[in-house]
């Protein structure tokens, strides 16, 4: 199973971002898909997840500005990003827990600008 993430970039302040992570290959049952980010100098940190039923999860410090979302159809996982904000720069990592096993993408870079 491999994961590709997209849709970093640079933006400024108050825009937004959408980024999407497709998984390809064997998968028998696709459980939680996730999003996760790591700022420099700090740990990797939850920022949403979304269970098979569509049941998210969102970090305090992102609620009301991104939404998570997913296509089954297309094992792909998606965050939507508003109002983004300077400290909401980080490398952003999907993570997909599928047929009892756990797997990351590779990063995507979101650099927010003041």
């Amino acid at each position: 199973v491999q994961l590709q993430a997209s849709g970093g970039g640079l933006v400024q302040a108050g825009g937004s971002l959408r980024l999407s992570c497709a998984a390809s290959g064997s998968i028998f049952s696709l459980n939680m898909m996730g999003w996760y980010r790591q700022a420099p100098g700090k740990q990797r940190e939850l920022v949403a997840d979304i269970t098979s039923f569509g049941s998210a999860k969102y970090a305090d410090s992102v609620k009301g500005r991104f939404t998570i979302s997913r296509d089954n159809a297309k094992n792909t996982v998606y965050l939507q990003m508003n109002s983004l904000k300077p400290e909401d720069t980080a490398v952003y990592y999907c993570r997909i827990v599928a047929d009892r096993r756990d797997y990351w993408g590779q990063g995507t870079l979101v650099t927010v600008s003041s």
